[in-house]
C-alpha cells in the first residue's frame, strides 16, 4: 500500500464493500468490523482501531514517517505493519491477521491441549519478538497476552508495538482506565500515569505473559480479589504483590526467571538479551519445536481417539442389539434384514403350518366392571406369562388384538410335521397357566379362556410401510378363528386337521371327540378337545358345566365384590330397559 493510499479513504467499514477507483481497497468481513480483505494482495488484515478515531482528520508526516519505519521492521516472531486506515471518522492501523487470535485466546480455549513444550515455544517466540525490538532501540509498553497473536503455525508474534508512538504523534491519547488493563503494567509505571514505556517495564509485564502461559489463568487469578485492588497493592507496597505459581506447573528454572522479571527493582530485572538466554536453558539443550509437540499431541490425541471411538462402538453395539432385539419382537428375523436393506418383502406360501387362537371368555363385561388402567394391567400381566411360554416352544407369535392372541408354528422358520405337536404343547401350558393366574384388581374372580388349534395352508406377507406389521392370509386362518369363538372355556378345540397330524405323530395325545359342531360359514363338521398327553403331569384346570344352562359370560357373580356385584347388576337393567 502506497503513501497515497494510506492516507486516502480505503473503505467505509460500516458497509461490506466500499472501493475508491484507481487505488488499493480493503474489503471488511461481514462477520467483524476489525477483520478486512486486502484487495491488492488478497490477504485478511486486522483493523486496529483508535477509540478517539473521530478527532483524526488527516495523517501527520510525523505518522507517516513512523509507520515507514515500522513496516520495515521483519521478523517471525513480530506481526507486521500494513498501513494506516483514514474514513468517515474512523482511524485504524492496519496488520496481519493471524487466524488463531490472540494468546489470550489461545490459553482460554479448554479444547486446545498445551504441554510444557507446546508453552515453552510460545514463550520464547514472545521473548524472541521483544528482544528484537529492543535491539532496534523500540520499547513496546502495551505488552499485553491479548496483544500477542498466533498464526495458523502456532507462531507468536508480538504486535501493537510502535502503537503509542503512533497515537502521540497524532496527538491522540489512549489512556488505559480500566484496572484489567493494566495488570501488565510494571509497578514503578502505575506510579507515574504519564510516563511512557520503558525497556525494564516490557521485561515486567513479559514476567506476568509467563504467569498467564504457566497456569492457562488470568493475572493474579490466584489473588482472589478485584483488578483495582491488585493495581492499588502494586503501586503502594509493601507486602510484595505477585502472581503465586505452583513448582509443579513448570521448570523450576523458568519459574526462577519470571520472579527476576518481575522484580520491584527495575535495574534488577534482566535484559530481554539475558532472558533469551536463560530460557534457552529451560528445556536443557532439548530444542522447542512446536511441530514436533504437535505431531506429540496428535499421537495422543489419535490414541485417546481411538480408544474413545471403541468405547463408542461398543455403546453403539449394544444399542443395535436392543434395536434388533426390539425388531425381533415384531417381525421376523429375516424379513426384518430384508426391510433394514430396503428390498421389498415379497408374499410367501406355507403348506405345513399349525395355528393357535384363544381369548378372554367374558372380556367384555371384565372390562365393564374395570378401569380402563385395570384392563391394561391384566393384558399386560396375561400375556406376558404367555410370552414366556411360547419362548419355550417352536412357535411365532403372530399379533395381539385386545384379548385375541394369536400364535403361528411352521412360520416363518419351516419345522417340517412338528408345526401340530409344537402348537398343542404350547396350548396345554397356556391352559395350565391360566388355571392359576388371578387377576391384581379382582382376585377372586377367575379367568377363563377359549383356545382353537386348526392346521393348514397360509400365506404371509407384510402389510404396511408405516407401521409394517407381519400377517398371514387363507382360510386356515379363518378357521382357527371359527374353532375359538366356538369352543368352551377352558377347553382346547380342534378339527380333523391338526387331529389327524397328531395321530399320526404317535406321542399320546389324549384327543376326545366333542362331535357336531356348526362353524360360521363352513357348516357342520366333527370336532375334538384336546385334554392332555401321556406324560404331561401338569394339572389343568377342570371346565366348568354348561349343560345346566350356567352363564358363559366367564365369571361368576358369586365371586365378584358387593360393590362390583352391583354395578354389573345396574348394566344388566340398564341394558333391558334400553
Amino acid at each position: 500500500m502506497n503513501e497515497e493510499s494510506m492516507t486516502k479513504s480505503l473503505v467505509d467499514v460500516k458497509t461490506p464493500y466500499r472501493s475508491v477507483c484507481g487505488r488499493s481497497y480493503i474489503q471488511t468481513s461481514p462477520n467483524s468490523t476489525n477483520i478486512a480483505m486486502y484487495e491488492c494482495q488478497g490477504d485478511w488484515v486486522w483493523l486496529k482501531k483508535c477509540s478517539n478515531g473521530d478527532q483524526v482528520t488527516s495523517v501527520t508526516q510525523k505518522t507517516t514517517n513512523l509507520i515507514n519505519q515500522l513496516r520495515d521492521m521483519r521478523h517471525e516472531n513480530l506481526n507486521l505493519y500494513i498501513g494506516l486506515f483514514l474514513d468517515v471518522g474512523i482511524f485504524a492501523v492496519v496488520t496481519e491477521h493471524c487466524s488463531r487470535g490472540s494468546l489470550e485466546d489461545l490459553l482460554a480455549n479448554e479444547d486446545m491441549r498445551l504441554d510444557w513444550m507446546f508453552k515453552s515455544s510460545l514463550l520464547l517466540d514472545l521473548i524472541r519478538g521483544m528482544r528484537y525490538l529492543h535491539w532496534r532501540g523500540i520499547t513496546h509498553g502495551r505488552l499485553k497476552s491479548r496483544n500477542c497473536v498466533v498464526d495458523g503455525r502456532f507462531v507468536l508474534k508480538v504486535t501493537e508495538y510502535g502503537y503509542a508512538s503512533i497515537m502521540e504523534a497524532q496527538g491522540v491519547s489512549i489512556e488505559d482506565t480500566n484496572p484489567t488493563d493494566m495488570l501488565w503494567t510494571a509497578p514503578e509505571l502505575l506510579r507515574s500515569p504519564r510516563a511512557s514505556g520503558t525497556f525494564a517495564g516490557d521485561v515486567y509485564s513479559c514476567a506476568i505473559i509467563i504467569q498467564e502461559v504457566i497456569t492457562r489463568s488470568a493475572p493474579f487469578c490466584m489473588m482472589d480479589m478485584p483488578a483495582k485492588e491488585v493495581i492499588n497493592k502494586l503501586r503502594s507496597p509493601p507486602p510484595l504483590c505477585r502472581p503465586e505459581v505452583s513448582l509443579d506447573d513448570a521448570p523450576l528454572e523458568c519459574i526462577q526467571l519470571m520472579k527476576q522479571c518481575w522484580s520491584e527493582d527495575p535495574d534488577k530485572r534482566p535484559t530481554f538479551e539475558e532472558v533469551f538466554k536463560q530460557f534457552k536453558q529451560v528445556n536443557k539443550g532439548k530444542k522447542t519445536n512446536i511441530i514436533d509437540s504437535m505431531l506429540r499431541m496428535l499421537e495422543q490425541y489419535s490414541s485417546n481417539l481411538e480408544d474413545l471411538i471403541r468405547e463408542r462402538t461398543e455403546e453403539l453395539e449394544v444399542e443395535r442389539q436392543k434395536t434388533d432385539k426390539l425388531v425381533a419382537a415384531m417381525l421376523p428375523r429375516s424379513v426384518a434384514q430384508t426391510l433394514k436393506l430396503g428390498k421389498p418383502v415379497e408374499p410367501e406360501g406355507f403348506n405345513d403350518t399349525s395355528l393357535y387362537f384363544s381369548d378372554i371368555v367374558g372380556f367384555t363385561t371384565i372390562s365393564a366392571l374395570s378401569e380402563p388402567i385395570e384392563v391394561v394391567d391384566l393384558l399386560g400381566d396375561l400375556y406376558t406369562i404367555f410370552d414366556a411360554i411360547i419362548g419355550e416352544h417352536d412357535v411365532y407369535k403372530v399379533e395381539t388384538i385386545g384379548d385375541a392372541y394369536m400364535v403361528a408354528s411352521g412360520v416363518p422358520n419351516r419345522n417340517g410335521n412338528r408345526h401340530a405337536a409344537e402348537i398343542s404343547n404350547m396350548a396345554l401350558d397356556i391352559l395350565h397357566a391360566i388355571g392359576t393366574f388371578r387377576m391384581k384388581h379382582m382376585p377372586d374372580v377367575k379367568i377363563k379362556i377359549r383356545i382353537g388349534l386348526h392346521s393348514g395352508p397360509v400365506v404371509a406377507g407384510v402389510v404396511g410401510l408405516t407401521m409394517p406389521r407381519y400377517c398371514l392370509f387363507g382360510d386356515t386362518v379363518n378357521t382357527a378363528s371359527r374353532m375359538e369363538s366356538t369352543g368352551l372355556p377352558y377347553r382346547i378345540h380342534m378339527n380333523q386337521s391338526i387331529v389327524d397330524i397328531l395321530t399320526s405323530l404317535k406321542l399320546g395325545y389324549k384327543i376326545v371327540v366333542r362331535g357336531n359342531t356348526e362353524l360360521k360359514g363352513k357348516g357342520h363338521e366333527t370336532t375334538y378337545w384336546l385334554v392332555g398327553r401321556e406324560g404331561y403331569t401338569k394339572e389343568l384346570p377342570v371346565p366348568p358345566d354348561l349343560t345346566g344352562g350356567a352363564s358363559n359370560h366367564g365369571i361368576s357373580l358369586e365371586d365378584l365384590p358387593l360393590d362390583r356385584r352391583q354395578k354389573f347388576l345396574d348394566r344388566q337393567n340398564q341394558n333391558k330397559k334400553s
